[in-house]
């Protein structure tokens, strides 16, 4: 999972922000509420043709594929989330086209011991609603994004791109492209 935006000290933090110590301690006694979000584009019939994966640097140092995720704020709406977590990281146009009334295709739950499920997160334990979103605008990386990649669901499900994504989001975009009929 990757982590929300950080503020600089200098700037005052939105309404429903903890400051750092604050959500450290939250996250040691409970589940947070993440969302999970699988960039997709699709042709005039509604096929994925193909999939967002952001190139980030880990805590290590290492570089890994990742998909748009991060926590849903106390009083904010599960699509509103969506919404922002999408323009944090592929920018304000990338025009995301969230349903009527969004199902998330899975619920990963990733805990702080890894082995439980096959979601990881050493922060935290998370839980994550998990969604196959069209983008239909310009898309860059922003934030600590490095790069933006669009390959095809099957280059983005092949081992060598697997092997890139942390804490089982390589996992969670299997489902999600087996969920939209890309992957048998």
């Amino acid at each position: 999972m990757t982590e929300t935006a950080d503020f600089p000290p200098d700037r005052e933090r939105p309404a429903g922000w903890l400051p750092p110590e604050e959500i450290a301690r939250v996250r040691g006694i409970m589940p947070l509420v993440y969302v999970d979000a699988v960039p997709v584009r699709v042709d005039d019939s509604g096929d994925v043709v193909a999939v967002g994966l952001l190139l980030r640097v880990t805590r290590e140092g290492v570089m890994s594929r990742a998909l748009v995720s991060g926590r849903v704020m106390y009083h904010e709406r599960v699509r509103d989330a969506l919404v922002r977590h999408i323009e944090k990281d592929l920018g304000p146009v990338a025009l995301p086209q969230i349903p009527a009334a969004p199902q998330p295709f899975t619920v990963a739950e990733y805990f702080p011991t890894p082995g439980i499920t096959s979601y990881h997160d050493p922060r935290q334990h998370a839980v994550s609603l998990a969604y196959v979103v069209p983008v239909l605008g310009d898309c860059r990386p922003q934030q600590d994004a490095i790069d933006l990649a669009w390959l095809t669901p099957e280059e983005a499900c092949a081992e060598q791109v697997q092997v890139e994504m942390n804490g089982g989001q390589g996992v969670l975009l299997r489902q999600a492209m087996a969920h939209v009929g890309r992957l048998g």
